[in-house]
């Protein structure tokens, strides 16, 4: 039987592989082109809550099936606080988690508001991946 550190720190490695597919696809997507601009954000929005659910999970912090960027915030505070703080901007990706999935939900996003969804999903990565580089 595994040492229960053993299996936390796979389940974040599974989190963190996940967010960083969704990351690349986010990149990729903004490449293209032309580029696909809601899918990009799509994933930029799953990258980041891809990486905040792992920072959960080292943290052994339960958290719903939730794509709100915002809610996953509010429990990182819990044993994060700057990097809850440090990462409010980045709750503005949720609308592109579920609501920008549907025809007439919301406008689609222009390249400017795609460069801006990739940029706030590699902060996330960035703050997520230092904090947990050293105990991985």
């Amino acid at each position: 039987m595994r040492p229960p550190e053993e299996v936390k720190k796979e389940i974040v490695r599974q989190w963190l592989a996940k967010a960083e597919q969704d990351m690349k696809a986010s990149e990729a997507l903004l490449a293209a082109e032309p580029p696909f601009l809601y899918p990009s954000c799509f994933h930029a929005q799953q990258a980041s809550e891809k990486y905040l659910k792992a920072l959960l999970t080292w943290h052994q912090i339960e958290f719903p099936k939730t794509h709100a960027i915002e809610q996953l915030l509010d429990l990182t505070k819990r044993v994060d606080p700057n990097t809850a703080l440090i990462l409010k901007d980045t709750a503005a990706l949720t609308p592109y988690g579920v609501d920008i999935r549907y025809p007439g939900d919301q406008p689609e996003p222009n390249l400017e508001e795609t460069r801006q969804a990739v940029e706030l999903a590699r902060k996330v990565r960035h703050a997520v991946i230092s904090r947990l580089r050293e105990d991985l």
